[in-house]
């Protein structure tokens, strides 16, 4: 893992790609606090961060676009599996690469608090809080931004992927408001997803069996509780929206409060998705 680590940071900081994405991040931060702190006289510097989420949109996928997209477009990840180590610990390089690219320029940023300090009352345990949400957030968005580069060797098509799943975690408390919260509405809307579930697991493991069959007991454990109590599906959906939005958790941060849950929440997100990252490349690997 420590080879890939060293092999995926000198890739990133002899090309554009690091460069880049801090030129982005540091532009995001530095609007925001132009904007907020030096215009408006607000010493609230999370509030910048809370302003700076919606940048992930574009950051994100410049940065986790071609981590194994490109290996895939260049056969060089056929290298990478007759190398002695595992599927897991490419894949933990290439993340903790990217981890680090990523904290490099909030290393930068993390000065912010302490310079407006200088000439206004900061209160630094909640900007220093919500800095640290914001990092494990990100990390939790370049977990999923690594297993859509996992599905696709075309840089393109990954970053044209993530940037609508990103927009679309972040409008989602919005868009909760316009669903349906009745109980049917609800359960046609699990029922895709439990569909839209076994598609991908068949498409990560080959194996029809094992995939139609989560999809089959997740229908039946939905069909067979809404006929019992159809009660406990009513307002489901949107609330299933807003628990599963990255950005309604950190803006609780951003509040003054240290939610442990939503870090909790965040480190599961990320566990997840490079699980199924590792089982993406596995899947290539045998075949």
């Amino acid at each position: 893992m420590i080879a890939v680590l060293k092999h995926e940071l000198s890739g990133y900081f002899h090309s554009l790609t690091a460069y880049i994405f801090s030129a982005f991040l540091l532009v995001f931060v530095g609007t925001g606090a132009l904007i907020y702190n030096i215009q408006s006289a607000v010493a609230n510097f999370e509030y910048v961060l809370g302003y700076v989420c919606l940048g992930f949109v574009v950051i994100i996928p410049i940065l986790t676009m071609r981590v194994i997209a490109e290996e895939r477009k260049q056969k060089t990840d056929q290298l990478l599996y007759s190398l002695p180590i595992q599927t897991s610990q490419i894949v933990m390089g290439k993340y903790f690469a990217l981890l680090v690219v990523y904290l490099v320029p909030l290393c930068i940023v993390a000065l912010y608090p302490l310079i407006f300090a200088q000439f206004g009352e900061v209160y630094l345990p909640t900007a220093y809080g919500s800095l640290f949400a914001f990092f494990v957030m990100g990390a939790a968005m370049i977990a999923v931004g690594i297993f859509i580069s996992s599905l696709t060797e075309n840089q393109g098509f990954a970053a044209g992927i993530t940037i609508p799943i990103v927009l679309l975690n972040y409008y989602s408390v919005t868009l909760a408001e316009y669903v349906s919260t009745t109980a049917s509405g609800s359960v046609v809307a699990i029922l895709v997803i439990a569909v839209l579930l076994g598609l991908i697991v068949c498409h990560l493991t080959k194996n029809r069996n094992f995939a139609y069959g989560i999809s089959i007991l997740i229908i039946l454990a939905v069909v067979i509780t809404y006929f019992v109590d159809s009660s406990k599906f009513e307002g489901l959906l949107p609330d299933i929206m807003t628990k599963l939005s990255l950005f309604e958790r950190f803006y609780i941060f951003v509040n003054g409060v240290f939610d442990m849950t939503a870090i909790i929440y965040y480190i599961t997100v990320i566990i997840f998705f490079l699980f199924l990252s590792v089982q993406s490349l596995e899947k290539r690997r045998y075949n």
